[in-house]
């Protein structure tokens, strides 16, 4: 998304310039300047920012086609437990990207990319625990799979705070300081829901175990049904929880 809008930019600035530099545009300013008008001096002004505007488009779009290949490579990796190896290469040409471009450099446009970034590991993520496929796996599945993506997703931030030290170190005059919470407030907010689902798929698998448990003594059968009996209003108030759209 960032790529497709820095080279639909970078195209229409080209146009509006090329036509600012074109003849009859000459022969305008020519007439502006004879008649000592008013307008000629914004319309410089005007033309001198389409220009700035032009060559800061053109120098992103030349810097972000080297993120093009790795982030593809992210996107379309088929297997989720492999994400975590396609994290390192984007990190680090964004590094690059940000020690070498004149323009693409400032904690605005690395707050968006990244952010882009994570909602394309969201996406990839709700795939691997579908919620209407979670609550039809074995609970202990369910673990593992919640388990695997906070750590796929704890992986990229990881990743992240690795490359902020080096960016640091090599770039002291321009280093990485951004704040947390500006970067990865939906990230945070989706491993939050995980740990929230992880618990409860914890519970259900602690819960379980209830089904089949026989208390032996004289009050055996009682125990045992009283047992019973908070397996089966902890399967009921589950039921309703899985009812939720």
């Amino acid at each position: 998304a960032e790529i497709d809008f820095w080279k639909a930019k970078s195209n229409h600035l080209n146009s509006i310039q090329q036509q600012l530099q074109g003849e009859k545009i000459k022969k305008v300013l020519k007439v502006l300047d004879l008649t000592k008008s008013t307008y000629c001096s914004p319309f410089n002004r005007l033309c001198k920012e389409v220009a700035g505007a032009c060559n800061e488009a053109n120098d992103n779009v030349k810097y972000l086609a080297a993120l093009e290949g790795p982030l593809k490579a992210m996107s379309s990796c088929a297997e989720f437990p492999n994400l975590s190896e396609r994290f390192r290469p984007v990190v680090h040409m964004i590094m690059l990207v940000w020690k070498h471009s004149k323009h693409y450099n400032t904690p605005a446009r690395l707050v968006v990319l990244m952010r882009e970034i994570c909602n394309d590991l969201i996406e990839q993520a709700r795939k691997f625990v579908c919620s209407e496929e979670l609550f039809e796996l074995d609970a202990s599945e369910a673990v593992d799979r919640l388990m695997l993506t906070l750590k796929v997703c704890g992986t990229f931030k990881s990743v992240y705070f690795d490359y902020k030290s080096r960016a640091n170190n090599e770039v002291p005059n321009n280093p990485w300081r951004i704040q947390n919470t500006a970067l990865f407030p939906r990230l945070d907010a989706f491993l939050e829901r995980c740990h929230d689902l992880l618990d409860l798929c914890k519970t259900v698998v602690q819960f379980q175990k209830l089904e089949k448990i026989e208390v032996g003594g004289n009050k055996g059968r009682t125990l045992s049904a009283c047992v019973f009996q908070i397996y089966s209003d902890f399967v009921s108030v589950l039921d309703s929880f899985k009812s939720v759209g």
